[in-house]
C-alpha cells in the first residue's frame, strides 16, 4: 500500500483524497498500522486500518469504533489525538480507517529488541509517567480501562537531561468504558503475559491496569518476558532476575498482586506508594494458611481479629498442674497453721505468706489457661489490642493502642544463636508489631504462637492487611 492516498479531503477542495501512505508500521489479522502524510498540512499521521476479509470479526468492528469514540473524547499530552474516522472503499481493500497524530519516538519493546537496559531509576520514572496517565484515564466519567499496557503500547521519546524521556500511551484497540461492559459489550482482550486473572474472566476494573504497568516494569528490569519467568501461586517470581531494591521489590509484589483486594486500588494509591517507599528487609513467606493450623483469623476492610485457641491437652502441662497443687496445698497448709497462731503474732506470719499465694494462683492459671483460654489479637480503624482471655476475665499485657501509631511489623524466623558457654541454642520464629515504644508479640519465647509456619502465614496476612513492609 506504500504510495496509495486514502480518505477525503472535505469543504473546499472535496473529492480530492488526502493521506498518503508512506510506511507500514505494523500488521496483524486484519489490521495494519501506516504512517502517512496529511497532504492538506503535510503532518505525518498515524492511520489504523480495519479491513474486511476473511477473518474478519464483529467484534473486531466493536472494538475498532470504540476506540475511535475514546480518542475523540481524549485530551492529553502524552496520549495520541484523534484526527479522522472513515470508510476504506479501494478495489483491493474496504474497511475503515482512524487517523491519529503521529508521535516520533520508539515502544519500549524496540528499545529492549535492541539491547538497551534501564536502571531502577529510568523505571520509576517511566512507571509514575504512566501512573499519571491512568490518573487521568480512570478518572474520566465512565473510566476508561486501557486493558492492553505492554511494552509495544508504550513510546519513550529522547532522553533530555536526567530524564529517562517523555513517555506516551497508545493502541487504544482494547479499550473498555464501565458503560461499555455494562451494556454487554464485552470482550476478552489483552496479552498473555500482561492480563490478570480477573480479565481472563472478562472483568476488568482499573486495577487490572496496574497489573499490566506491573507485568511491563518487570520486563524493563528483567529483560524477559513476563510469561516466560517462574510462577508461584499465579504470582510472577521476578525477584531472582532483576537486581532490585527491597523496597522497589515489594511495591513491584503490589502491582501484580493476582488478587483484586490485595493489589493497589488505584493508580493515585501506587504513585504515592511509589513515591513514599518503606525500607523493607521481606522474608520468602508462605502464603496460605497451614494445613492443620486452629488459629482462627476474620478480617474485612474495617477490622481484623487473629483468636490463638486453647493449646490443648500436653505432657508438660501435667507436671505444672501437680506442681500446683502440691504448691498450694503446702500454702494452705502453711497459713492455717499462720492463722491459728495467737493475735497478732499471726498476722506477720499470715501477710508472709501472699506473695506464695499469688506464685501458686499463677500456676493454676496457667494450667487452666492450657486448656481453656485464648489469646486474640484485635485491629480496627481506632485501635490495637492483645488480650489473654480466661472465661469471662480479660489480662492485657498493654491496653489498648492508637492504630495510625503502629510503625513497624517484625518477621525474624527461626535460627540459631550460642550463649556465654559456646553452646549453640535455637532461637523459635518471632512476630512482633511495634506500636510506638510497645511490643505486641505473637511469637518467639514469650509468643503464644511456636510454630514457624503460623507465624509465616500471619506475619503475610497483617503486613497486607496493614499494607505495611516486613521488616527483619
Amino acid at each position: 500500500m506504500i504510495g496509495e492516498i486514502l480518505g477525503d479531503v472535505r469543504g473546499q477542495d472535496a473529492g480530492r483524497l488526502r493521506y498518503e501512505v508512506q510506511q507500514l508500521l505494523g500488521k496483524k489479522a486484519g489490521r495494519r498500522t501506516l504512517l502517512a502524510r496529511d497532504l492538506q498540512t503535510q503532518e505525518l499521521v498515524v492511520i489504523k486500518l480495519l479491513s474486511f476479509g476473511g477473518d474478519f470479526e464483529w467484534d473486531s468492528l466493536k472494538l475498532f469504533e470504540r476506540e475511535a469514540e475514546t480518542l475523540k473524547s481524549l485530551s492529553h499530552p502524552l496520549i495520541p489525538q484523534y484526527l479522522d474516522y472513515f470508510e476504506v472503499n479501494l478495489s483491493n481493500i474496504k474497511g475503515f480507517a482512524l487517523v491519529q497524530t503521529y508521535i516520533p519516538a520508539k515502544t519500549l519493546e524496540q528499545y529492549l529488541q535492541s539491547g538497551r537496559t534501564f536502571t531502577e531509576a529510568e523505571v520509576k520514572q517511566i512507571a509514575k509517567a504512566l501512573l499519571e496517565i491512568l490518573i487521568y484515564l480512570h478518572g474520566l466519567y465512565p473510566p476508561v480501562i486501557h486493558r492492553d499496557i505492554k511494552p509495544s503500547n508504550i513510546l519513550l521519546g529522547e532522553r533530555s537531561g536526567n530524564s529517562v524521556g517523555e513517555v506516551y500511551l497508545i493502541d487504544f484497540g482494547s479499550v473498555q468504558t464501565v458503560l461499555g461492559a455494562e451494556t454487554g459489550t464485552r470482550t476478552v482482550v489483552g496479552t498473555y503475559g500482561y492480563m490478570p486473572l480477573e480479565q481472563f474472566g472478562d472483568r476488568a476494573v482499573a486495577a487490572s491496569d496496574l497489573y499490566s504497568l506491573g507485568a511491563t516494569l518487570i520486563y524493563l528490569m528483567t529483560g524477559s518476558h513476563p510469561a516466560d519467568l517462574p510462577q508461584k501461586d499465579f504470582r510472577i517470581q521476578f525477584e531472582q532476575a532483576a537486581n532490585l531494591s527491597p523496597s522497589f521489590s515489594h511495591w513491584l509484589k503490589w502491582m501484580i498482586e493476582p488478587s483484586l483486594e490485595r493489589r493497589f486500588s488505584s493508580a493515585a494509591v501506587a504513585i504515592a506508594a511509589l513515591e513514599k517507599p518503606q525500607p523493607t528487609n521481606l522474608p520468602t513467606l508462605v502464603v496460605g494458611k497451614p494445613d492443620g493450623s486452629k488459629i482462627q483469623l476474620t478480617k474485612n476492610g474495617d477490622s481484623l481479629e487473629i483468636i490463638v485457641p486453647p493449646a490443648g491437652f500436653d505432657p508438660s502441662i501435667v507436671f505444672t498442674g501437680l506442681f500446683a497443687i502440691v504448691w498450694n496445698s503446702f500454702i494452705l497448709f502453711w497459713t492455717i497453721g499462720a492463722l491459728s497462731a495467737p493475735f497478732p503474732v499471726n498476722i506477720p506470719f499470715a501477710m508472709f505468706s501472699i506473695p506464695f499465694w499469688g506464685a501458686g494462683f499463677m500456676m493454676l492459671y496457667k494450667f487452666f489457661f492450657h486448656f481453656f483460654g485464648r489469646i486474640c489479637l484485635r485491629l480496627n480503624p481506632k485501635q490495637i489490642s492483645l488480650s489473654w482471655e480466661l472465661f469471662s476475665g480479660k489480662f492485657y499485657r498493654y491496653r489498648a493502642s492508637p492504630r495510625q501509631s503502629i510503625n513497624k511489623l517484625v518477621y525474624i524466623p527461626k535460627h540459631f544463636t550460642k550463649d556465654s558457654e559456646g553452646t549453640r541454642i535455637a532461637v523459635p520464629a518471632q512476630l512482633d508489631i511495634w506500636v510506638g515504644v510497645k511490643k505486641y508479640q505473637l511469637g518467639g519465647s514469650g509468643g503464644a504462637i511456636k510454630s514457624e509456619a503460623e507465624l509465616e502465614w500471619l506475619a503475610q496476612e497483617l503486613s497486607d492487611w496493614l499494607r505495611m513492609d516486613i521488616t527483619k
